[in-house]
């Protein structure tokens, strides 16, 4: 594939822009720009979803001039390009026999159609030499709002603005939690890669920061999701990197971490045992509680899904199928949502089994595309993994936040684990691929 350099006219050193005029730029000026818009979008994901979208569309028309017809058709040979854009297409398709007005099949369809950047990010980031700095900037960015979340929650009337909870300062915990997580996962990766480079006090910076995130979700603002998808992490984190007894003294070790933590955080233990209490209360008296709503909500959704279980009820029938089960009822069976709660029901009572299947071959040919232990790979991974587990108890890839990380994530990750050549050019910290130690 050609480098941005070549591009530019064979030499080792790209041009400069050769004026302030867009239409007088070289293609190397063009790559430029969108990899600072990714940039800047990277950076904007914690803070403003309104942001991302105008970023998110700028880079994409970006990308027009620079386009190269047969470097992009080359994606479409891998099965993790090609599933993204079917299950959009399944979207719109099943717009045609949903059974609700126009304006709820278009708005429904919306969710949907941000999976089509992830071929054009593997497209985009498979040529250029800059896909770290949108996943630095975006690290940088949640470090920034995990500082300021401590910053309000410790001294709450320093405050620049009244937060949504307590050290919660943009959006909400699920959120906040999600992309704390990914952040503590993905720098403990390069954690380890920078001590095995011998650059200690990197390494020992890097998982600090690391810490500080996962005392934040443990300490501050805890999604309940969080507690499935931590541990899930840290065994792939363990098995991924080290083998025989440094796996066991990992998990031993995050065992014992995990009692102090239990013994030191009200915030997690009320977390962790409300869900018996709500459940409970929900079977009891049918209240609106958290659990019982999601377990109201799957269960219609099963019901609904039998009713058409091939090709699903259509593109934005989810809310028009609860206000028909809600009549007459009371309490949490009550409810009126369009979203279950659960990526693959949300999937299945639009689309039917038929979009089950492309959803989950989509996760699975992600997952495959970051096998090894580079550390894009590890990056992507982390991302596929928590996107998949925290869709059980939401519907995280449609959702416009979290759905905007796994896009950004993968498709980055994934645009450089494309790259033509990128294991001969990678440094240790970057891409090698490192031995594990024992």
């Amino acid at each position: 594939m050609t480098s941005p350099a070549e591009v530019a006219g064979g030499g080792s050193r790209e041009r400069t822009w050769p004026s302030i005029w867009p239409w007088t730029w070289e293609r190397a000026a063009w790559l430029k720009l969108s990899d600072l818009l990714a940039v800047a979008a990277a950076a904007a994901l914690p803070w403003s979803t309104s942001a991302l979208a105008i970023l998110a569309v700028l880079w994409a028309l970006s990308l027009i001039p620079s386009f190269e017809r047969a470097a992009f058709l080359r994606v479409f040979k891998h099965p993790a390009s090609v599933l993204p854009v079917l299950l959009f297409a399944l979207g719109v398709a099943a717009m045609l026999w949903a059974e609700v007005p126009w304006s709820d099949r278009i708005r429904a369809v919306h969710s949907v159609a941000k999976l089509l950047f992830i071929p054009l990010l593997f497209f985009h980031f498979a040529r250029s030499q800059r896909a770290w700095w949108p996943l630095v900037a975006f690290l940088a960015s949640c470090a920034v709002l995990m500082i300021y979340s401590w910053f309000i929650y410790l001294a709450p009337h320093l405050a620049l603005a009244p937060p949504r909870s307590p050290g919660v300062p943009i959006k909400d915990y699920i959120n906040q939690s999600q992309e704390f997580v990914l952040c503590a996962f993905a720098g403990l990766g390069a954690a380890w890669r920078l001590h095995r480079a011998e650059l200690r006090w990197q390494a020992v910076l890097l998982a600090l920061l690391a810490a500080g995130f996962l005392a934040n979700v443990f300490f501050v603002a805890l999604a309940r999701t969080a507690l499935i998808y931590i541990p899930a992490l840290l065994l792939l984190f363990a098995v991924r990197h080290f083998k025989g007894r440094l796996i066991a003294l990992t998990l031993a070790g995050a065992a014992v971490a995990g009692a102090l933590v239990w013994s030191a955080s009200p915030m997690l233990r009320g977390r962790a045992l409300n869900v018996m209490s709500e459940y409970e209360k929900y079977r009891s008296t049918n209240a609106a509680t958290s659990t019982g709503q999601r377990l109201e909500y799957w269960r219609k959704s099963l019901r609904f899904v039998a009713e058409a279980p091939l090709i699903g009820h259509g593109t934005g029938s989810i809310k028009a199928l609860y206000e028909v089960a809600a009549r007459g009822q009371s309490g949490v069976s009550a409810e009126v949502v369009s979203n279950p709660h659960n990526q693959t029901l949300r999937v299945a009572v639009q689309f039917g089994l038929v979009g089950v299947a492309v959803l989950y071959a989509m996760w699975f040919s992600h997952a495959w595309m970051f096998r090894g232990h580079r550390l894009a790979a590890w990056i992507g991974l982390v991302v596929v993994v928590q996107n998949f587990i925290s869709s059980i108890f939401n519907s995280h890839l449609f959702d416009f936040h979290e759905g905007w990380i796994y896009v950004l994530g993968a498709g980055i990750a994934g645009g450089m684990m494309n790259r033509a050549g990128y294991a001969e050019k990678a440094s240790l910290l970057r891409l090698r691929d490192l031995p594990r130690t024992d």
